[in-house]
Parts: structure tokens; C-alpha cells; sequence
């Protein structure tokens, strides 16, 4: 099986480090990290002792992400199996919700439900943070190796991935759920863009 994740993640530890930071988060915030895969984003959050939550709908992606945490010594960092489309938590629980490369796995449908339930579960004035590629992206090594990964992930992943690069990326697709960027920044070589909004 294509293993995405054990491909994708050595890249992106600077970018796990940053998000925290970038985001303003502060210890004792709760966090949900939606698709969260192997929890990477998760356990960068809870060293920094940060409530986090990450949930997948992988159940080998979840169990992986538990068996990590069996062997740190996070006591604030939790793993459940979810669907992004039908988050089983209360409305305005966290502080902040995430979700990290995988809006451009989905179609346009479940990509619409599942910042709409991000939105849900996120407290009036707390934050949602979205990270993905830069749309166009980049010409430098790493969108050749981007493009290369997406394709070798499947047909369908494929699919989806030329449809949110058609669509126009974060900005647009964030403008037509009616969230407005309030901090922006780019990444890996211009590669990735990572979104700070509030919830209002």
C-alpha cells in the first residue's frame, strides 16, 4: 500500500514546529487536528502542552498514532477515529481546529462540510488554521516532487489534487465558505501556505 504519510512528513517537521507558533497557540488551549493521519501535528502540539485532539478516519493511521503515543510521555495528546465531514464533538469546544495537506485529498463537496465543520466545533473568536499547497504552485524541485507524490498516491487522490489546484487553492476555496484570511504565510521554498482565520 502507498504509504503518503512516510513519504510526505520528513518534509514538513519544520512546518510542525512553526504551525504552533504561527497560529498563537498557548499551552492549555485545546486543539483539534482534523485528518491528523499519524498525529505528527498532535504530538508537536502537546509539547507544547496544548490539549490536542487529532482524529483520522485511517483506523491504521489512528492505531499508528496511538501506539506513538504509548511510547512518548505526552499526557495531553488524544487520537480518536472520525469522520472530517461529521466531527463528533460539541459546537464551539476548541480554541483552534487545523488540518494539514489533506483539504486537496477531498472533492469540492467534502472539502465545503468539512471547513463547515471545523467552523462548528471551533468558540466564537477562536481560530482555524489551514495549511496546504501554494496554488499555482511553485516551478522548483519541491512541486516537481509534490506532483510526483500526489500522482504515485492513486488515481482518485490525483483527481482531487488537480480539481483544488484548478480550484484555486486556499484563498479561494476559504473566500466561498466566507472566511477571510487574517495572517498568511508561505512555506517549504513557497511551496506550502499556511492560514490563520478567526471565527466570528
Amino acid at each position: 500500500m502507498f504509504n503518503y504519510s512516510t513519504l510526505i512528513d520528513p518534509f514538513l517537521q519544520n512546518i510542525r514546529i512553526y504551525t504552533p507558533k504561527f497560529s498563537g497557540m498557548k499551552k492549555g488551549d485545546r486543539v483539534l487536528d482534523v485528518c491528523c493521519g499519524t498525529g505528527d501535528q498532535v504530538f508537536h502540539y502537546g509539547k507544547q502542552e496544548i490539549i490536542a485532539t487529532g482524529i483520522d478516519l485511517n483506523p491504521e493511521m489512528i492505531k499508528m498514532a496511538k501506539k506513538r503515543k504509548n511510547k512518548s510521555n505526552l499526557t495531553s495528546v488524544f487520537f480518536q477515529i472520525a469522520d472530517a465531514n461529521k466531527l463528533p464533538f460539541y459546537n464551539n469546544y476548541f480554541d483552534f481546529a487545523s488540518i494539514s495537506l489533506a483539504l486537496h485529498e477531498k472533492d469540492r463537496h467534502s472539502r465545503d462540510k468539512i471547513i463547515s465543520e471545523m467552523k462548528r466545533v471551533v468558540k466564537n473568536e477562536g481560530f482555524l488554521i489551514f495549511i496546504d499547497f501554494k496554488v499555482p504552485l511553485s516551478q522548483n524541485i519541491y512541486s516537481y516532487l509534490v506532483r510526483l507524490i500526489e500522482y504515485s498516491a492513486g488515481k482518485n487522490h490525483y483527481k482531487c489534487f488537480k480539481d483544488y489546484l484548478s480550484q484555486g487553492g486556499l484563498p479561494v476555496l476559504l473566500a466561498e465558505n466566507k472566511l477571510k484570511e487574517e495572517k498568511t504565510d508561505y512555506l517549504l521554498n513557497n511551496t506550502i501556505t499556511i492560514i490563520k482565520v478567526k471565527k466570528y
